[in-house]
């Protein structure tokens, strides 16, 4: 019953604030704190069974006394004798059962009232649904059953509270759909602070704080809502309350439904939007045309692949990376990680972006460019999955040339700031049609060739890890004990593996799948080249299929001068050295060597990287003569076998 009867004739029972029963307009005192807690319990419970041992565990706890029954007995007598013929209480099967019959019971009429405003709301009959919400939270006149026993209100008291928070939250996307965010902000801002956990009344505040001209508190407020969720729980803000930090910053947030004209669109911005697609509270129809609804509309785009557990070094790089991608180096919007094969480039471009996330809040788009078999992917299907993660509400319902797809991701970046990942790119031509153009975007690439013919790139060269940094990368994984062990073994395996991290996570992954190996007996078989190229997928396939791919797209006259370093022993050739195994000039071999170096399947060791030799004996020296050119333990291993495709 929503509507009490005459003061007159009726009896009423209380609980949101202090436990009352009223009989015919005067109060009845109840001045037992158990014997409210009886009355509570059953109020709570009407026309269901409440047994004695729970009724007991509500007023004693897990303690209650030997004549629990007989007291429980009492309470209710005396309930019956004060209140008269609106409340029955029935005895049977050791319990009791309440029949409230004509008597008007004041969480029951909120019940009804809260939720014929839920249903007023979702039809968007906004001024009937404030107006009996409001009715609905008047009822209370303090905390509920704040004079029952503590048992009781532990646990009873949580979830008429929740549903306190819920007709305030519906109430509230009503006054606002209304128009009434000025009048709203006070008490909106009050609730905030009194549960700042509530993603529903922070979006909210959000809103009425954006129609108020208050767009960058609006922000702030999320962001405040970031960090508390972040350290008192250690989550992110759900999807709805990202979605309409993303209306908000790109000031794409409806104006209130009611002042609007009304148009029959799918969905609008907003929280707790219904499956149906209808705006959830506080939303309005968006003034643009959307696609059917989705459950990922309004989700940040957040492609990266996981954090690198294991990431060690790369400082330098790293800083420089940083530095350009949150603009403090000098306006370039873009950086190319280039290195030979298994340098890592790939796990430092992640890390990177992982670090900076929080500098792009608007989304990190990530996508390997090369396909499993180590193919080139084309730039229209790339674009088609990035425009499906940016406009999730288009679908499948995408431009089919490259040229209209190309147009629409430009047009989608162009107020957004958004990191784009583009890992393992083959060439310019590839990379070009996928470049952020947004003012606030950046893009960072990876690839073995330097992509030097992009405009306003930075390039960062991404060599050897030096010999401390090789040594703690597979001592992370196997342990420093079993590498101290065998000091010298360990030495050589780390100038076998010449700084290369693929090479370097390779044996440790070997050495801790095997804890009974020696350290020596790895690096036999990496000297008696008894290790094969498909064991190399154990730590992974991607690197070793991109290398064949690699070289199979080099010119024909490359491959033999490839193949000719590759099986050198030591892996290392001096221009004049390489020039006289191939019987050229040195002008010659320059050029091609020079080639190989582009494609990123040979190293200069001149290169000032700040990597390491390692010789013979585990002592350290800084590279030789110039003009020194090496192929790494990956390019030595693909051509160890004719049919390796070269």
């Amino acid at each position: 019953m929503t509507t009490p009867p005459p003061t007159s004739a009726r009896t009423e029972f209380r609980i949101l604030g202090a436990t009352e029963v009223w009989v015919q307009g005067v109060r009845i005192p109840l001045t037992a704190a158990k014997q409210r807690t009886v009355l509570a319990a059953l109020l709570i419970s009407p026309g269901r069974f409440v047994s004695d041992a729970w009724l007991a565990e509500l007023l004693w706890g897990a303690n209650p006394p030997a004549t629990r029954t007989a007291q429980l007995y009492t309470y209710v007598s005396r309930l019956r004798n004060c209140c008269g013929p609106g409340l029955r209480v029935v005895r049977r099967h050791r319990g009791y059962h309440l029949v409230l019959g004509t008597a008007w019971f004041d969480w029951a009429a909120f019940q009804q009232l809260a939720e014929q405003g839920r249903r007023d709301l979702v039809k968007h009959r906004y001024a009937e649904a404030a107006s009996r919400l409001e009715s609905a939270l008047k009822l209370w006149k303090g905390p509920a059953l704040s004079d029952v026993t503590e048992f009781l209100g532990r646990t009873e008291l949580p979830a008429l509270e929740e549903a306190r928070l819920g007709a305030i939250e519906n109430r509230m996307a009503a006054v606002l759909a209304l128009g009434r965010h000025v009048a709203a902000l006070p008490e909106l801002s009050r609730l905030v602070a009194e549960h700042p956990t509530r993603e529903s009344l922070r979006g909210h505040l959000m809103v009425a704080l954006y129609r108020g001209d208050r767009q960058m508190d609006a922000l702030r407020v999320y962001e405040q809502g970031r960090r508390v969720l972040q350290e008192e729980l250690g989550v992110v803000p759900g999807a709805a309350l990202r979605a309409l930090h993303r209306a908000v910053l790109l000031e794409e947030l409806p104006g209130p439904a009611a002042v609007e004209a009304p148009a029959p669109v799918a969905a609008g911005i907003g929280l707790d939007a219904a499956p149906d697609g209808t705006p959830g509270p506080g939303a309005a129809p968006p003034r643009r045309r959307r696609g059917p609804h989705s459950p990922w509309l309004g989700l940040v785009p957040a492609m990266l692949p996981m954090d690198p557990v294991t990431f060690i070094g790369r400082r330098p790089e790293l800083d420089c990376v940083l530095q350009e991608l949150r603009g403090e180096g000098g306006g370039r919007r873009a950086v190319v990680l280039t290195g030979e094969a298994g340098a890592g480039t790939s796990a430092l471009a992640v890390r990177a972006g992982h670090l900076c996330r929080d500098d792009f809040r608007q989304g990190q788009l990530y996508i390997d460019l090369r396909r499993e078999g180590g193919g080139a992917k084309n730039p229209l299907e790339v674009l088609g999955c990035f425009l499906r993660a940016l406009i999730p509400e288009r679908g499948a319902d995408l431009p089919e040339t490259l040229d209209e797809r190309l147009q629409l991701y430009r047009s989608a970046l162009s107020r957004r700031r958004v990191l784009v990942v583009l890992d393992n790119a083959v060439d310019a031509r590839q990379v070009r049609p996928l470049l952020a153009s947004g003012p606030g975007c950046r893009t960072l690439i990876t690839g073995r060739r330097s992509l030097a013919s992009l405009e306003g790139v930075r390039v960062v060269r991404v060599g050897r890890l030096g010999a401390a940094e090789a040594r703690e990368l597979v001592v992370a994984t196997v342990g420093a004990a079993r590498l101290d062990a065998e000091r010298g073994f360990t030495a050589r395996l780390l100038e076998l593996c010449d700084g290369n991290p693929l090479a370097l996570r390779f044996c440790a992954a070997r050495l801790a799948a095997r804890p009974r190996w020696p350290v020596a007996r790895l690096v036999a078989r990496l000297e008696q080249g008894e290790v094969r190229p498909e064991e190399w997928g154990e730590v992974s396939h991607e690197p070793l299929s991109a290398l064949r791919s690699g070289v199979l797209e080099l010119k024909p006259f490359l491959r033999p001068v490839l193949r000719t370093l590759a099986r050198d022993e030591r892996g290392v050739l001096t221009l004049a050295a390489a020039a006289r195994r191939l019987g050229w000039s040195e002008e010659r071999a320059r050029t091609a060597l020079d080639a190989l170096v582009e494609a990123g399947l040979l190293g200069l060791v001149s290169e000032p990287d700040g990597a390491f030799a390692y010789p013979p004996g585990g002592q350290f020296a800084a590279h030789p003569a110039p003009e020194s050119y090496r192929c790494s333990p990956l390019v030595r291993l693909l051509f160890r076998r004719p049919a390796a495709g070269a």
